[in-house]
């Protein structure tokens, strides 16, 4: 069974507790009291062992509940919500494939994080707990959060003040933030997904006024000086923490796998653009 049957169950609100459980169960519609009964019919629910914290089906649960709740949290924050976040929650749905109940899910989970109420610390610190330093799966949180700021081409103060704030709950320094922006931006180029093109020699190549050769650098944290062994090394090190392969089984959920393989093709472009200016 998925992660996405197992938390259907019921028993993996119930399991996880805390205010990610109870955005799940708000979601689901699930009463708490009944997951205890649940509990003792393993051909109902998920078996302990797949449960315990850490577990990748219950990360991925989490991952999902925490995105979709905090990406309605980050939208709201300016005061209103336009057509454009909501836009980029349903282009993520989309992008995912969700079925119907699970589009429900997500919407529900929006909806949820733009109540004054939302906790977001607790959330996020929640997450990180239960993500167990998987440092590249928080990475690709954080990144789609980011997708939601600059869904209307640019970003608000109350927006950017949020995104500091999980970065700090996540224990990410500013410059990692400031690198995620850059390869989020990137994607966000006129022309196409990431404003990219083929090459006759079948890379991709940035030709993008969203990501120039000085982002490029910054996107793999290098100086424009380093050698050409430093930057294939920062580029096969960006590349590896965007693995799809690898984010999936740290606990992404496989329906997110577009997401991250999208991130890789950006990443690409970087590394192709410095080759070029640099003669490579």
């Amino acid at each position: 069974m998925s992660w996405w049957g197992k938390l259907l169950g019921g028993g993996f609100g119930f399991l996880i507790g805390g205010p990610i459980g109870a955005l799940i169960g708000a979601a689901l519609g699930h009463n708490f009291d009944s997951g205890l009964e649940r509990l003792q019919h393993e051909d109902d629910v998920a078996s302990k062992e797949d449960m315990k914290p850490g577990a990748q089906e219950r990360v991925q649960a989490t991952f999902f509940t925490a995105t979709f709740a905090t990406m309605g949290h980050i939208a709201k924050a300016d005061g209103t919500v336009t057509r454009d976040e909501v836009q980029v929650a349903e282009n993520i749905m989309a992008q995912m494939q969700l079925n119907a109940e699970q589009r429900r899910v997500a919407i529900d989970l929006f909806q949820q994080g733009k109540d004054p109420n939302y906790d977001v610390r607790a959330v996020v610190e929640q997450f990180r707990i239960e993500c167990r330093r998987r440092t590249n799966l928080m990475r690709m949180f954080v990144e789609i959060q980011l997708h939601a700021v600059y869904a209307d081409g640019k970003s608000h103060p109350a927006e950017e003040k949020i995104l500091e704030e999980v970065c700090e709950y996540l224990k990410f320094p500013k410059f990692m933030l400031r690198q995620m922006e850059i390869l989020v931006k990137a994607g966000r180029a006129p022309g196409g997904s990431g404003g990219q093109r083929r090459q006759s020699s079948g890379r991709t190549a940035a030709r993008s006024s969203a990501m120039n050769v000085a982002d490029a650098y910054k996107l793999l944290a290098v100086d424009k000086s380093a050698d050409k062994a430093v930057v294939k090394r920062a580029y096969r090190k960006l590349m590896s923490q965007h693995h799809p392969d690898k984010l999936v089984a740290k606990g992404l959920p496989p329906e997110m796998i577009k997401l991250a393989t999208e991130k890789t093709q950006h990443i690409r472009a970087a590394y192709d653009l410095i080759k070029e200016a640099r003669g490579w």
